[in-house]
């Protein structure tokens, strides 16, 4: 394994003095389907190998294990191509129910170094890390614990790079940047020049599309990217995607900086809020869940998206006892905490009733006991999102007219006000969790108020 933090881990106590942390780490799975065939089948290790849909030379390559890529052979390469390249390469062809098992195993090895905000795909997961946790040694720490911890609880071939970076965007790009079983920290101090020599091609986003749209607007690599100002950014994407992209790259978090598809189609949003005092117990963070879903609801509608998943999150104070006894973690607020996260999945929608009943079925999963009696912290994340022109509606209509009521529902919460009218479990929470309008989050104005 080898590990970097541009400029040079001798430098991490004077880049940037305490403004240099980290606030993510991207964990990306090395060759992550071939790794596990070879991890069941000790007969395949340090051989080039590939998984494919179906035993067939028409077909290609779903993964490739980086033996098969020293030889030119990835995914997406031809079977057929892949043996006249090498005669001798196994095939093997997949099985997404294992593969899934061995991510959420892995998922539960990282959660023991430390808790897995996101997983972006079965092959990704995204930690968020707290207080002291962003300081560059103790989060390099982390990432060896969790490569360790791969390597002790799941296996010896199953390997990852992790990016460290101050927000998620990065952080994805930091992981691509040294593979195999790399470890690459961008501080704040050194961007955005140290991604100046990096393709564009290299950002999340950028695919083959964007790169020629991109290159017919003037713009053909980083550096001429990097250059532009902010609203130099807006008028090349001629959106607010352009704004955040500025801000991301230069390392700030926007509180919607999850990577996107290689489309450029946005993948997430949500809102997430640390509770006041008089609301940290298990109804009041109810009703500030209710809150922001309610405004992550009328996002998914004003940008035009559907979700089929939900991401919940809740952090737990805990007293110096409760602490002392169980693993906890430490908030940049100083509350000692512990985490539980949970992702709900359903048939695709936009509606604020179908998404409430979606949160309501993931809440009553909570754990419950005196470690969980003192919610602070919620989150709520909606993904897995689909363009409103590619969606497809279902046969028997919306009898229920919910996407009626929502649409009524933000006809009148535009002209007054986005909590002018809303379902009664988050009344009590109705003024809380407030928009942030500051340099590192770029609201958008919906009718009347900022989101």
């Amino acid at each position: 394994m080898s590990d970097n933090i541009q400029s040079g881990p001798d430098q991490l106590a004077r880049a940037g003095g305490d403004a240099d942390r980290f606030g993510f780490l991207h964990i990306d799975l090395n060759s992550f389907f071939a790794s596990v065939e070879q991890q069941l089948h000790p007969e395949y290790r340090d051989r080039p190998l590939a998984v494919v849909p179906t035993q067939a030379d028409t077909t290609v390559c779903i993964a490739a294990s980086y033996q098969a890529k020293a030889l030119g052979i990835k995914t997406g390469t031809l079977v057929g191509e892949a043996k006249k390249i090498c005669p001798e390469i196994v095939l093997v062809e997949g099985d997404h129910g294992v593969y899934a098992e061995y991510s959420q195993r892995i998922a539960q090895a990282v959660d023991r170094c430390c808790p897995v905000a996101h997983t972006p795909s079965i092959d990704e997961m995204v930690c968020q890390l707290m207080g002291r946790e962003q300081e560059p040694p103790q989060a390099r720490r982390i990432a060896l614990a969790i490569k360790q911890a791969i390597r002790d609880d799941v296996g010896e071939t199953l390997r990852c790079s992790i990016g460290m970076a101050p927000n998620r965007y990065l952080a994805k790009i930091a992981s691509d940047m040294q593979k195999p079983d790399g470890l690459i920290g961008l501080l704040p101090s050194q961007l955005p020049r140290a991604i100046a020599h990096l393709a564009l091609r290299d950002l999340p986003g950028v695919g083959a599309k964007t790169e020629v749209r991109l290159n017919q607007k003037g713009i053909r690599t980083m550096e001429q990217l990097l250059a532009l100002d902010r609203a130099g950014m807006h008028a090349l994407w001629d959106s607010v995607w352009g704004d955040r992209l500025y801000h991301w790259l230069r390392g700030a978090v926007t509180g919607d900086d999850g990577a996107p598809v290689d489309s450029g189609m946005q993948k997430s949003l949500g809102h997430s809020h640390v509770m006041a005092p008089e609301q940290r117990t298990p109804e009041g963070a109810w009703a500030v869940a209710h809150k922001l879903l309610h405004k992550a609801a009328m996002r998914l509608r004003m940008e035009r998206f559907h979700a089929a998943a939900m991401h919940v999150t809740i952090r737990y104070a805990l007293t110096r006892e409760q602490a002392a006894r169980a693993k906890s973690h430490k908030h940049q607020s100083g509350i000692r905490h512990s985490g539980w996260g949970m992702e709900a999945r359903f048939a695709a929608c936009n509606d604020t009733l179908t998404l409430l009943e979606a949160l309501r079925g993931a809440w009553a999963k909570a754990p419950q006991g005196p470690e969980f009696a003192r919610p602070f912290f919620v989150g709520v994340t909606l993904h897995n999102l689909i363009p409103e022109s590619e969606f497809q509606p279902s046969l028997f209509g919306d009898p229920a007219h919910r996407g009626e009521l929502a649409s009524t529902m933000d006809k009148l919460n535009l002209k007054y006000g986005h909590s002018t009218l809303h379902f009664a479990g988050m009344l009590p929470a109705r003024d809380s969790a407030p928009t942030r309008i500051a340099f590192t989050q770029i609201p958008v104005r919906y009718g009347v108020d900022y989101m």
